[in-house]
């Protein structure tokens, strides 16, 4: 195939695909046909390819399509803003697997690392964390609690270290750069002005 002929036809089927993607939902998942469409994300546990769908129990779980319905949404992972649920009080997960009563110890301490470049600062909220999961769950053995003492990357984050042990698995996925690096360079006033400081980001 001659060479112009080619650029026409790629020149084509960028056309096609944009015309597609217009007449289509805002959804970024969309364009990537390896993501699940809307009317597949969280099946029932007999479809879903991790339960057994042989076992009796499997059906008698709820849908997450029913038990989400009425919680905040999000843009990614599994569609379910979790923070805002537990603030929201629209869900009371067990802090403690065996005893019922037992009451987080929530630390409400934010953590600010400087990141290279113009790339905004990472923003550590504590509370957030702590409201969900107990010290000992990422002290010592993922997190040094000691200033200097951790090498963090995003190398690293997207292998399952540090952050990524629980990101991308469990809690929203690394994609969503906005959610860390929340605190961007420069004058705190002027970047508080502009709203692209998140409410719970420590002030200068």
């Amino acid at each position: 195939m001659r060479p112009w002929k080619l650029g026409a036809w790629l020149v084509l089927g960028l056309a096609l695909t944009a015309g597609a993607m217009l007449t289509e939902a805002a959804d970024p998942n969309t364009f990537n046909r390896l993501l699940p469409s809307a009317a597949k994300r969280n099946p029932p546990p007999p479809d879903d390819g991790i339960h057994d769908p042989v076992n009796e129990g499997t059906h008698m779980l709820q849908p997450p399509k029913d038990a989400f319905g009425q919680l905040p949404k999000a843009p990614s992972g599994n569609y379910i803003d979790w923070v805002k649920s537990l603030d929201g009080k629209k869900i009371q997960p067990r802090y403690d697997r065996i005893d019922t009563a037992a009451e987080p110890i929530v630390m409400d301490l934010n953590i600010v690392r400087e990141v290279k470049g113009s790339m905004p600062d990472v923003v550590y909220p504590h509370k957030q964390h702590t409201e969900w999961l107990d010290c000992s769950n990422c002290h010592p053995a993922i997190f040094v609690p000691q200033k200097g003492a951790n090498q963090i990357s995003m190398a690293g984050i997207l292998l399952g270290e540090k952050c990524g042990v629980c990101h991308g698995k469990v809690a929203f996925p690394v994609s969503e750069c906005v959610r860390c690096h929340s605190k961007p360079k420069g004058d705190g006033a002027a970047a508080q002005k502009t709203g692209t400081t998140p409410p719970d980001a420590p002030k200068k």
